[in-house]
């Protein structure tokens, strides 16, 4: 868990300092408080752009003096971990990671801490373009497979680099290098995403019946091994080129997500419905994280309690475990979660 959060002229807060405990975090305040700015500081103590997906520079306090830190301590049984990440002002766009004083990535933070949120902006994933879905998809993938934030990076990269040289009508042995590692790391991709979709469709079966409908998961779009992809990206070089970008790869994936009672796509399910087939998908991902790690992950759920009637509130806050990190305008929305909670007015 998460023991203490320190925020310097991130977003709205100059100087901010939380003592947390394990279980609920409770932070509650006025619309535009800052508390979830508050999640989105700690989304950062894992690889990407946190749960807004916001530029650096955007974090950074309007009225500061440029940059931002964000520090936390891990605690742990075989001692505690310090983390910071934060930018400085003479490069606003150049993230810095450390973990226990040495400077390192984001990717390394997976290696210590998985970190899973919901924000209403996702409350629409069922009907919002593939790409939306598949980030979702590597963000449950992260937590199991440490090393799926590095093959993504990687990939990515020598897919853009790709896409230039095929404009550029460049070098033929540099495109099939680059082909090579797009090759090796989207195999490598597409394996750990349709594992983790087998192990959480298993998950998500041996649910029991309850106020979060079951859902059913599927990975479609390419699938295969590096020399499949490899093959399909040499022949499909005149293809790519005239459509100025690449047509074949784990980058065209889709996450398939059908409600179950109903037997229909999550995205024709009512906007309440989809809204607890996400819960639910999340909540048995926490427990097979749990179950394969032998580690909770941090949860975050910005403004989930509002929109819940209160017997699927109820039977929220009975399914979490570990350190979950909740906002919300009223106290009396956490009433059930216990007096053990670490309660804080944003």
């Amino acid at each position: 868990m998460l023991s203490r959060l320190v925020l310097t002229n991130f977003r709205n807060h100059a100087d901010l300092t939380l003592a947390t405990g394990p279980g609920f975090v409770v932070l509650t305040g006025e619309n535009g408080a800052g508390k979830t700015n508050i999640l989105e500081a700690v989304s950062l103590l894992a690889p990407g752009r946190g749960l807004r997906r916001a530029s650096l520079s955007d974090m950074a306090r309007q009225s500061g003096a440029g940059g931002f830190g964000v520090a936390a301590t891990l605690a742990r049984a075989a001692g505690d971990v310090a983390f910071a990440t934060g930018t400085q002002a003479s490069a606003p766009e150049r993230r810095i990671v450390r973990i226990q004083g040495a400077t390192t990535s984001a990717n390394a933070f997976v290696e210590w801490l998985s970190v899973l949120w919901l924000t209403p902006a996702m409350d629409r994933l069922f009907v919002e373009p593939a790409g939306e879905r598949r980030r979702f998809l590597d963000r449950l993938t992260l937590a199991l497979w440490n090393g799926h934030a590095t093959h993504a990076t990687r990939y990515d990269a020598a897919m853009r680099a790709r896409n230039r040289v095929l404009a550029e009508e460049g070098d033929a042995e540099w495109l099939s290098a680059l082909e090579v590692q797009m090759a090796e790391h989207g195999a490598a991709i597409d394996a750990a995403r349709r594992e983790t979709v087998a192990l959480l469709s298993e998950m998500l079966a041996d649910q029991p019946a309850g106020v979060f409908p079951k859902a059913a998961l599927a990975l479609e779009g390419w699938r295969g091994d590096a020399a499949q992809l490899l093959d399909e990206l040499r022949r499909g070089r005149a293809r790519d080129a005239a459509a100025g970008r690449t047509l074949v790869g784990p980058h065209r994936a889709d996450l398939v997500v059908t409600h179950c009672d109903k037997d229909q796509p999550a995205g024709l399910a009512s906007t309440g419905e989809q809204k607890a087939l996400l819960l639910g998908i999340v909540l048995a991902h926490v427990d097979l994280v749990a179950a394969r790690t032998g580690q909770q992950p941090v949860l975050l759920l910005d403004e989930v309690a509002a929109h819940l009637d209160p017997a699927r509130r109820a039977a929220l806050f009975g399914r979490l475990r570990g350190q979950v990190w909740m906002t919300g305008t009223e106290d009396a929305l956490f009433a059930e979660v216990g007096a053990g909670a670490t309660r804080i007015a944003v």
